[in-house]
């Protein structure tokens, strides 16, 4: 699907449908390319100079794969988080720069862009260029990665009183694995948009203007004041986890404590049945009267003395 936005004579934005039969109108300032069918990629192949980025393409680290200036322009790799119900994964997005058209092309659906068309139709967003796009969208992901990060500290204070609710371990075990994955997908967001700005501000610094410049320099202020937090939020799933287990070995080792301090206790009356249940044949005890009770009170004794002994020890 290929969808565009229009800068109009009185600077306000329009999104518009882009027929595959048809130029791009000269006002279009995003190209917005999400999934394209075979017919789809064919017209974009007449646009591009270079190859059309495949979705294998776009999962490189490198940084000279990720942010570079080719024959089409100023290409961008940036990763956006993406979160399906409890579940987050980083989505990467390609973008390309040439004077003042923005193509943007993508595998996957991102909700920043949802987002930003949804500014675009209500006119609450002020864009005057295809690289104030470009600059919306990192600047929208990292207020996303803020409410992320809060939703994180939210569900940790939830867990914290989990951790000894011996009916939940499982669940908050599955809870803390979730939000250590989430915290990674979003510091490994929020180095790439800092990657991305750093690229975008060196690239573009003779066309920045003030307004441009100073969006660049707080978003990376920005980004710089939410890392710390990620930190945080690590060592709270790392603390959570490690209490976790413990807590749990801790019940384990008290049921194994009951099991081995009962073996010991009835050890002394399991030995007395073993002595008087063997079959030799000359076993004076065998023809007492009172020799079945004195076993028995034996037995009774001796697991007595042995609880009694555990007890003053501290043991039990």
């Amino acid at each position: 699907m290929i969808s565009a936005c229009r800068l109009n004579d009185d600077d306000t934005l329009s999104v518009i449908a882009i027929s595959t039969k048809e130029p791009i109108p000269s006002d279009v300032i995003w190209l917005d390319v999400n999934q394209p069918d075979d017919d789809e990629r064919s017209w974009l192949e007449t646009l591009f100079v270079e190859d059309v980025p495949e979705e294998d393409e776009m999962d490189d680290i490198e940084s000279s794969s990720r942010f570079r200036v080719g024959p089409d322009g100023v290409h961008i790799l940036s990763l956006f988080p993406q979160r399906l119900a409890n579940e987050t994964r980083g989505v990467n997005m390609s973008f390309t720069m040439r004077k003042n058209l923005l193509i943007s092309f993508r595998e996957d659906d991102i909700s920043i862009v949802r987002l930003l068309r949804y500014y675009i139709r209500h006119n609450k967003i002020d864009i005057r260029c295809a690289l104030d796009i470009l600059l919306t969208l990192q600047e929208l992901k990292v207020d996303q990665l803020s409410d992320l990060i809060e939703d994180a500290y939210s569900t940790l204070e939830r867990t914290s009183d989990q951790i000894i609710d011996d009916t939940r371990v499982e669940q908050t075990l599955e809870e803390l694995v979730m939000q250590e994955e989430l915290n990674s997908h979003i510091l490994q967001a929020l180095y790439d948009t800092r990657r991305a700005l750093r690229f975008i501000r060196k690239t573009f610094e003779s066309t920045l203007d003030d307004r441009q410049t100073r969006t660049v320099d707080e978003v990376l202020n920005d980004i710089e004041s939410i890392l710390p937090h990620t930190s945080f939020i690590s060592n709270k799933i790392n603390f959570q986890l490690e209490a976790s287990m413990g807590y749990t070995n801790q019940k384990q080792n008290s049921i194994i404590k009951i099991f081995s301090v009962a073996a010991v206790v009835f050890m002394p009356p399991t030995w007395i049945a073993s002595v008087y249940g063997m079959n030799f044949k000359f076993m004076p005890e065998l023809d007492w009267y009172y020799g079945y009770p004195l076993s028995i009170g034996l037995m009774i004794l001796s697991a007595a003395i042995t609880y009694i002994f555990f007890k003053k020890k501290g043991w039990l």
